[in-house]
């Protein structure tokens, strides 16, 4: 373990570390975001401004990046041409690999049904624009190629594409339409989850609709006007009404299938022939079935 006592005010984070280490700032980056180095025990951004007398620690190595090897798997493509690919990725599958999995992932998958993928995210994450969580189902956007790539990311940036989800929610919501405006950050606590907080957030925006209410749920349509880490899940915890089934941030008993919600809707603009696209998805048969068992138990309210 390597400490450091800042002697001097103002600096961000990763330029001080790069002036009294012998690494670059691009790596520094990936150190924090791997939480390898703490600032007063603590885990800051790369833009934290060090103040004299702050005791900075480099914890642990930094995880260096592995190649993903091609995986056969069936995937659910219900789009693809020169530039993009549209899959509709199902439950329980991450999109990437990450600690503990690293060949179990969709880019594996996606590895050895093409070899024709971006590589502007690194070698662990061959194509993937943006990523959904793994207990989290349905439709994700392709990069075959970097030009494909590199215009999408700027229209995620820019609010250019469209998402909407599908989700089970506890309780049975009173209004009709929510917007939840609310920062995310790390949860300090809990370094695997995230929270509303004003400390070392960003900004999180996410649009409601009430699709019907049943006995003890709702069933809602979820726009995302931003792109946070666990933005919903979050979002809807924070309003008191969790996602159903989200083992992460509920404290109820949940089964393997995980949080009840779904990817539905997609709509962007294709990168290189600028035509409008639109996709839709199906919700899984296990979240279909247990809506209709609550049909079953209560005919609901539909809105």
């Amino acid at each position: 373990m390597k400490t450091w006592i800042v002697e001097n005010n103002g600096i961000r984070l990763d330029k001080y570390l790069a002036s009294v280490t012998d690494y670059s700032r691009s790596r520094i980056e990936k150190m924090l975001d791997q939480d390898c180095i703490l600032v007063n025990k603590k885990h800051e951004k790369a833009s934290y401004q060090v103040k004299e007398q702050d005791v900075i620690e480099i914890v642990k190595e930094l995880v260096t990046e592995t190649k993903v090897v091609p995986v056969k798997m069936d995937l659910n493509i219900v789009y693809e041409d020169n530039d993009i690919i549209v899959v509709d990725k199902p439950s329980g599958l991450v999109v990437h690999p990450g600690s503990g999995n690293l060949n179990n992932t969709l880019a594996n998958g996606l590895l050895y049904y093409t070899e024709n993928l971006s590589d502007m995210n690194g070698t662990e994450r061959p194509g993937i624009v943006h990523r959904i969580d793994k207990d989290t189902s349905g439709l994700l956007l392709i990069a075959k190629t970097n030009q494909a790539h590199q215009i999408l990311a700027q229209d995620f940036k820019e609010k250019k594409v469209v998402r909407k989800y599908i989700a089970l929610i506890s309780g049975e919501f009173p209004n009709r339409k929510a917007l939840i405006d609310a920062p995310i950050g790390r949860d300090t606590e809990n370094r695997k989850r995230m929270t509303v907080t004003a400390n070392n957030s960003k900004h999180a925006v996410t649009h409601l609709t009430v699709l019907k209410r049943f006995v003890d749920y709702t069933l809602v349509e979820l726009k995302l006007e931003t792109g946070r880490t666990h933005q919903i899940r979050v979002h809807m915890k924070y309003i008191g009404y969790p996602v159903y089934n989200d083992p992460v941030y509920t404290n109820k008993k949940c089964t393997e299938f995980g949080q009840f919600l779904h990817s539905k809707d997609l709509d962007f603009l294709h990168p290189i022939t600028k035509e409008k696209m639109h996709f839709t998805s199906d919700l899984p048969k296990y979240f279909q079935d247990f809506l209709d068992s609550l049909e079953e138990k209560d005919t609901g309210l539909q809105e």
